[in-house]
């Protein structure tokens, strides 16, 4: 299929761009194959670049011979374009309409983007999974590297190599996976260097109403525990849910077979619950019309903090268990590629300092996330303002990081990176140029053969002008596990996301400006004091010379 088939009106003039906190701009409005383009003769006016996979839903309105069409983006903004001509206008929309809802993923721009830039470090090799198992290894031999998936069969959502105990070898796994829906079975997800405790993941058993059971899974999961130590099974559903499961085929650990370990049941909502969530949310947040108490009745409405606090509670409660409880942990919900890798890797924020500074949170990224098999390419097909949803849609990462930005403000000085550099991954999950997050799984990526034909968002990120754009001024390394309050008036709506678009950050930036300003005068002027310390010891040093006989 060629782009130029889609595109009807590839040029217009006079179109008129109104968006919120700029003044209009008039200028010529391009379509391209994967951009909607808007350049103005005017000073000082940059131009309009937007990819159309960010592009959610259109609306198109006409007064007379002026049209009007209406772009909700996925990253929540708002544009209007008025378009001189009925007929252009119709032409346009449908081609817009078309360009942004491409059914195949190789017609998208990251199979057509070619960087700019000089890449100095190839992102697709920066965070494998031999990589990160060497920093388990360097501390423990009770875990190994199998190859158990390399065909992506035993487990089409895991990766070719998976860490196990290495105890269990790999006919055991096999069984194993038969026993776990979509064949994900227990795998290490961390390694809490302090106890030796370790955190798991994976999907649910398949007991069924019969209370199946699978000697081999049983096996896997006990080979984590040390002697004498009992573990905690965190399962994501509601008890009721969990049960619900058993008539599908599904189902959750029976005690009698599973003695050492205790189960708990923390309800952390699926993907339907959350997209709807996340829709009034954004509703709440455009409509300027409210007075205080309206909005604060439909931001609770929304149920969005709701879903943060059950989220980062489920986290810190594996993060107990593994830290203070000094107990193994097993995480799962139903299939294992949602709600149960927001508790592991948010838990992993607050118990390891490494995922607190730049490159150890994309490799969290990378091991929980894309590695782990979320279903990227389902879950941010659309955003909130899409019409026609489908059931797959949900902003489950969006979640994650809205959690992690709630840790963040509230221990300012631990995170090497700023709120910016979770935005820019929210933005790129949604809409990019680069091939990081299209795919649902490690085996559609290798299908797709991304790390050949696509650039990683991780190479230009961590150019050092680009890192340095995301790096936090009030940094300094905590060696600490770090707690996060829970309580509603700890948490607070992600502005930053939510009201980017319709709220001017002028006076913040100008203040972060200023921070930032007054830390660099400190170091310049501590640096100028060390230099003088060391030049008085050296006199003082000299002076004694010089007096001893």
């Amino acid at each position: 299929m060629e782009f130029a088939e889609l595109i009807k009106t590839p040029r217009a003039d006079n179109v008129v761009l109104h968006r919120p906190l700029y003044p209009a701009v008039e200028g010529t409005l391009c379509l391209t194959g994967h951009h909607l383009i808007l350049s103005s003769r005017q000073d000082n006016t940059e131009e309009l670049w937007l990819l159309h996979a960010n592009i959610d839903s259109i609306d198109k309105r006409f007064v007379g011979s002026l049209g009007t069409i209406v772009v909700k983006c996925k990253d929540l903004r708002v544009i209007r374009l008025d378009v001189p001509g009925m007929d252009e206008c119709l032409n346009i929309a449908s081609s817009i309409e078309a360009l942004s809802t491409l059914g195949s993923v190789t017609l998208m721009y990251p199979f057509f983007y070619r960087p700019m830039f000089e890449v100095g470090e190839d992102g697709w090799q920066a965070f494998l999974p031999q990589q990160e198992f060497e920093r388990v290894s360097s501390v423990t031999s009770d875990w190994r590297l199998s190859q158990v998936n390399k065909d992506f069969s035993v487990c089409p959502s895991y990766p070719a190599l998976v860490t196990v105990p290495a105890a269990v070898d790999d006919e055991a796994l096999r069984k194993a996976a038969q026993f776990r829906h979509g064949g994900r079975f227990p795998v290490l997800s961390y390694y809490h260097k302090k106890n030796g405790m370790v955190m798991m993941r994976s999907s649910q058993p398949l007991t069924g109403t019969n209370g199946r059971r699978c000697k081999e899974d049983e096996k896997l999961v006990n080979a984590t525990l040390r002697p004498g130590k009992r573990g905690y099974i965190i399962d994501t559903r509601a008890l009721n849910v969990a049960q619900q499961a058993r008539a599908k085929g599904g189902g959750f650990e029976q005690e009698a077979h599973y003695p050492q370990w205790r189960r708990i049941h923390k309800a952390v909502e699926r993907y339907p619950i959350l997209q709807e969530s996340l829709i009034k949310l954004v509703e709440a947040c455009n409509d300027q019309s409210h007075n205080m108490d309206r909005w604060l009745s439909k931001l609770e409405a929304s149920n969005w903090l709701t879903h943060v606090k059950e989220i980062l509670t489920t986290a810190c409660l594996a993060a107990q268990c593994l830290d203070r409880e000094g107990a193994s942990v097993l995480v799962h919900g139903t299939e294992g590629t949602d709600s149960t890798l927001q508790v592991t890797s948010l838990a992993q924020i607050l118990l390891d300092p490494r995922c607190r500074t730049l490159r150890g949170f994309q490799a969290l990224v990378e091991r929980e996330w894309l590695q782990a098999g979320h279903p990227f390419q389902q879950r941010c097909a659309q955003g909130a303002y899409a019409s026609g949803k489908q059931k797959w849609e949900a902003p489950v990462f969006f979640l994650f990081l809205d959690c992690v930005w709630q840790v963040l403000r509230q221990f300012p000085c631990s995170f090497e990176f700023t709120e910016h550099f979770l935005i820019l991954l929210l933005e790129h999950a949604y809409a990019s140029q680069f091939g990081t997050f299209l795919g649902n799984n490690p085996s559609e990526r290798s299908k797709l053969k991304l790390p050949q034909k696509t650039m990683s968002l991780w190479s230009w990120v961590n150019q050092p002008t680009e890192l340095a754009r995301f790096t936090n001024p009030l940094f300094e390394a905590n060696g600490l596990v770090i707690w996060p309050s829970v309580a509603p008036q700890s948490l607070q709506l992600w502005e930053g996301v939510f009201l980017r678009w319709t709220r001017s950050s002028k006076y913040l930036d100008e203040a972060c400006d200023e921070m930032v300003a007054i830390i660099q005068y400190n170091k310049e002027l501590q640096a100028k004091v060390n230099a003088l310390r060391r030049q008085l010891a050296q006199l003082e040093t000299e002076d004694k010379l010089r007096e001893s006989p």
